[in-house]
This record gives C-alpha cells, sequence and structure tokens, in this order.
C-alpha cells in the first residue's frame, strides 16, 4: 500500500487542517524531485500487499501529468509500479472541467482506476462559504467526464454536520448524489480543528458549531437515504455499492503496513508509525514504536469504526469488564458470529461506545 501526499491547493478551504501550499511551476518540479529521491530511498519499506496507490491531498489534479508520469516510472523502476489492484487519485471538480476530458482519459491512461471527487455540497451558497473553487455544476460535469472517460470507480465526497445546513439542502445534496449513482460515498462531519478560517470564524462569533443532536440529525438522514438506495454501510463514513468498498482505506482500518510519502503524509509498518514533517523542502522522516497494548487499542478502535466489527475473543480480552455485557444489553454492540460489532443506528456514537470498552 502506498499513499502519496500532493501539498498543493489554489484555494484554501474555511475548515481545512491538512498541510498544503499555494503551488507553481517551480515547486511542482522540486517537490516531484524530492519524491522521486525519497521513493528510491523508502523502496525497501513498500509492502505490496493488497497493492493499491492512493493520491491525496491537497489536490492531487493539479499536478502536472508529466510530474505525475515521473512519479509512476520512479516506482515501477523501484519495482512497485502498476497496474495496481486500486489506483485512486483525489480530484477537484474544477480541474477536471477546466482541463477537459483528454486529462481524464490520460489519468486512466496511467493507470488511475478510481476517481475521488470532493463534492462536498450540492448547495452553491454552501460551496461559496466553504470557500470551495467549485459550484454544483462543475460537480456534475466533473463527474460525467469521468464517467465518458470509462473510468469504472467513482467516490465522492459530501460535508455534514453544519448548523447553516438545512434539512431540505442537505436532503438535496443526497438525492443530488444518488441521481449521479457514484460507485462509493464518503461523508464527514465538519470539525473545527486547528487555527484555520472556521476556527477564527468561530472565535469571532460568526460561526457557530452544529449541535450533536443537529450532527446526528443529518447523519440519520443520510444512512436512511443511502441504505435505501441500496448502498453499504462499512465504515463509519464510508458507503458503497456491493464490491465497490475502497480496498485501500480498508487496508488502514485492518492494520495493514503502508508507506506514506511526500510532506506530511504518515506510515505504517506493522509495528510502528513514522510520519514526514510538514514542509515541501528537505522534509524530515521521523518514527516511533507503538507498544503491545498501543497496537490492541488500535485494533480495537479501527476494528468497531466498519460493519465488520473485531474477533470476539480479542474483544473480551481487552476490554473493561462487564462492558460487553452492557453494551449489548443497550443495543450498543451486536454479536454475529465469531465478532462483535457496532449496529448502524449506533454508528454515531461508536467513538463513547470505544471508550467504554477500554
Amino acid at each position: 500500500m502506498i499513499y502519496i501526499h500532493v501539498p498543493f491547493c489554489k484555494s484554501y478551504c474555511i475548515y481545512c487542517d491538512f498541510y498544503s501550499e499555494m503551488g507553481d511551476e517551480g515547486k511542482y518540479a522540486r517537490y516531484t524531485q524530492q519524491l522521486c529521491e525519497e521513493i528510491r530511498r523508502r523502496s525497501p519499506e513498500i509492502d505490496d500487499y493488497p497493492r493499491t496507490l492512493y493520491f491525496g491531498g491537497g489536490t492531487p489534479s493539479l499536478l502536472p501529468l508529466t510530474d505525475l508520469t515521473r512519479i509512476l516510472l520512479t516506482l515501477e523502476e523501484c519495482k512497485h509500479g502498476g497496474p495496481y489492484t486500486e489506483f485512486t487519485m483525489e480530484v477537484n471538480p474544477d480541474d477536471l472541467v477546466q482541463k477537459g476530458l483528454p486529462y481524464v482519459q490520460s489519468l486512466q491512461m496511467l493507470g488511475v482506476n478510481r476517481i475521488s471527487i470532493g463534492v462536498q455540497s450540492f448547495d452553491d451558497s454552501l460551496l461559496r462559504w466553504m470557500n470551495r473553487r467549485h459550484d454544483a455544476s462543475a460537480a456534475r460535469e466533473a463527474f460525467r467526464l469521468c464517467r465518458e472517460a470509462g473510468i469504472p470507480n467513482i467516490s465522492i465526497d459530501l460535508i455534514f454536520g453544519l448548523s447553516n445546513l438545512s434539512d431540505e439542502v442537505w436532503e438535496n445534496t443526497i438525492q443530488e448524489a444518488l441521481k449521479l449513482g457514484p460507485e462509493h460515498i464518503s461523508c464527514y462531519q465538519l470539525t473545527v480543528e486547528g487555527d484555520n478560517e472556521l476556527a477564527l470564524r468561530l472565535e469571532r462569533g460568526d460561526y457557530e458549531e452544529a449541535s450533536d443532536e443537529v450532527c446526528r440529525h443529518q447523519y440519520d438522514i443520510l444512512c436512511e437515504k443511502l441504505r435505501e438506495a441500496g448502498y453499504n454501510h462499512y465504515e463509519i463514513s464510508n458507503f458503497a455499492k456491493p464490491g465497490f468498498e475502497a480496498v485501500h482505506n480498508r487496508g488502514y482500518w485492518q492494520r495493514r503496513p503502508y508507506v506514506g510519502l511526500g510532506p506530511s503524509a504518515h506510515s505504517f509498518s506493522g509495528r510502528g508509525r513514522s510520519w514526514n514533517s510538514p514542509e515541501l523542502e528537505n522534509y524530515i522522516h521521523t518514527q516511533e514504536a507503538l507498544s503491545v497494548e498501543d497496537e490492541k487499542v488500535e485494533t480495537l478502535m479501527l476494528g468497531l469504526r466498519t460493519s465488520n466489527g473485531v474477533d470476539a475473543e480479542f474483544l473480551q480480552a481487552n476490554s473493561m469488564p462487564g462492558q460487553i455485557d452492557l453494551l449489548v444489553q443497550e443495543g450498543a454492540l451486536i454479536r454475529q458470529g465469531r465478532r462483535y460489532r457496532i449496529p448502524e443506528d449506533h454508528f454515531f456514537v461508536s467513538d463513547e461506545i470505544i471508550r467504554q470498552l477500554i
């Protein structure tokens, strides 16, 4: 599993706390040079099972095709080239519309077989409030271009948990998404983190966070609509048509080793975690080992985020005495065969359930 962080943006969304910079031709070239050097240096760390490649960001669709090609050739040179079981590229709708069908076709020719489109909303006023570069029509057009290019697996991102998101607008956004028929939908609750623009608005009193009740209500609407449409709710924030669950992301939740490349990218060796510093020039790689207890907690937390849950014997051996029976009685935990999982109607409060167990 390989993750590559592309730390460039044209503008900054008000809620974003990821590392990114404004890019230009010179920065793209320097980034690509350093990234290729890192690929060669860290090639022995790469575990090719499952054989997946994920370009995230930032905005990977800003990266010129020449630089993307150079990165892929370097991976091939190091015996980690395609074809990949899953090759995902995150894109901004505005980039696809501006670059057009030839760009999307080029991505497919390079091996991209899954595109994740950062839609976030189909309401233009909310998109402007978020400081997104695209509008709803661009999101629909970007999706159409991916379909026309023959991309077999398209995912879209949506956001809920906004105090200024009405039920009408939210239900319309979900319906607009379902009309497109993506194979996968990721939906994340808006959180205020770091010192981004949204945090500043909150501090100034220009924005009020949505209450837990409002967030839960919006989440319930989402779950109901996607369930009715035939999507499998296989992880707290992720829904897929049968057979289109994200292979790469599932690897994270199953604690499979992966190598993260590029500024601020994180890696997992199976026994320890490491990360690159968030700086474009000469970023530093840092490592830390995980204790046995850390590993147990991670296995429990990540497993219970998914519809597959965790092994019953493992949970019984590594949870607070009496908590499993109590949560089962409350309907917050169910046993299916040799595994325990959190039912969908309790996914929203999964963090609290996990805290009770550990």
